[in-house]
């Protein structure tokens, strides 16, 4: 008997290797990291993200692959900055540390959140912005 091996159908971002790609928000071009994580989660110039990863960070196996936005961001217990993003497709909330060459201003801009989304009884008090 013989068994043929399918390979799962993956999204077009889940094979790529490059970390190079253009804001679907702002339309820059954004590079990796340059230090500080493996994968780049969101645009450094504007914030905003694309919804792309699945369980872990970096698997790059959602299958929604829409804008999410920067709502708010929280100070981790060691003091580390972290982005709550927004999915604008699904409504998925995701938790992204912030990058050495994210424009900080605009992370400080943000609604301090003192409590995880996941903390909270309610989302809907958060404002998208345009």
């Amino acid at each position: 008997m013989s068994r043929t091996y399918r390979r799962e159908s993956r999204p077009q971002w889940a094979s790529s290797r490059e970390e190079t790609f253009r804001c679907r928000h702002c339309k820059l071009v954004v590079g990796p990291p340059p230090s500080g994580g493996r994968h780049r989660n969101h645009c450094p110039y504007c914030l905003h993200s694309r919804h792309v990863d699945g369980a872990r960070p970096g698997d790059r196996a959602s299958d929604c692959g829409s804008l999410m936005a920067p709502i708010g961001y929280f100070i981790r217990p060691n003091g580390e900055f972290t982005i709550i993003h927004r999915c604008l497709g699904c409504a998925q909330h995701r938790h992204n540390r912030i990058a050495a060459d994210d424009d900080f201003d605009l992370v400080q801009a943000l609604p301090n959140r003192t409590q995880r989304l996941d903390e909270e009884p309610s989302v809907e008090t958060y404002d998208l912005g345009a």
